[in-house]
């Protein structure tokens, strides 16, 4: 849950209104969600921008749209304006920003979840798209679902091998495999199409 207080909504809420678009919202995410240099980012969104997956807050007069990605991490989050002579201040705390990195005892599915949630999915972001995680067997493979813009992509197989799988097994000593479970012909928005050769998200 998002706390969002009445000055900074007012305070949003004037900013859109500057903008003169009907519909106008605000779209908050993480950055480099889960590592020391985590950060949050705002920015104008219209219905048109969205993913379709994002969590939605109904302020005072607009939308505040939350990346799904990012939800986890932003989760208790504090968003407050201050007012003062010289303009005003708008702060966002957000204790779980940079994560909570998996202790010595924790699973190897919490440690892959990890590393996907904090390394794999804030790079695919650039490309619109998302990887989560389906399961880890006993031998170790991983298997991996890729979504958004990487869903279809032309170049998914590239960002699994020299991307995903990569990052993963460099993490997680463990891991055996990496393995895609994603129906990829029925991507509706692919980055790039598959006749299409492009760059990896992971690149």
């Amino acid at each position: 849950m998002i706390n969002i207080s009445e000055r900074a909504q007012q305070h949003f809420l004037r900013l859109i209104q500057q903008q003169g678009i009907a519909g106008l919202g605000i779209r908050l995410r993480a950055v480099k969600a889960g590592t020391p240099a985590a950060d949050c980012q705002l920015e104008f969104c219209e219905a048109a921008d969205l993913a379709g997956d994002e969590w939605t807050v109904e302020c005072q007069g607009f939308p505040l749209y939350v990346d799904a990605a990012s939800v986890p991490f932003l989760d208790a989050a504090d968003i407050d304006y201050e007012s003062s002579s010289t303009g005003g201040q708008l702060t966002i705390r957000a204790p779980r920003i940079k994560g909570d990195v998996p202790g010595e005892n924790a699973s190897l599915v919490e440690r892959v979840r990890y590393v996907i949630e904090t390394e794999v999915n804030p790079r695919v972001a650039s490309h619109g798209g998302r990887v989560s995680l389906e399961e880890v067997t006993a031998d170790g493979v991983v298997l991996l679902r890729f979504g958004g813009g990487c869903h279809g992509c032309g170049m998914a197989d590239v960002t699994l091998k020299h991307g995903v799988e990569k990052t993963l097994r460099e993490r997680v000593p463990e891991i055996t495999a990496v393995r895609d479970a994603t129906d990829h012909a029925s991507g509706a928005n692919p980055y790039f199409s598959r006749d299409k050769e492009g760059k990896s998200a992971m690149a």
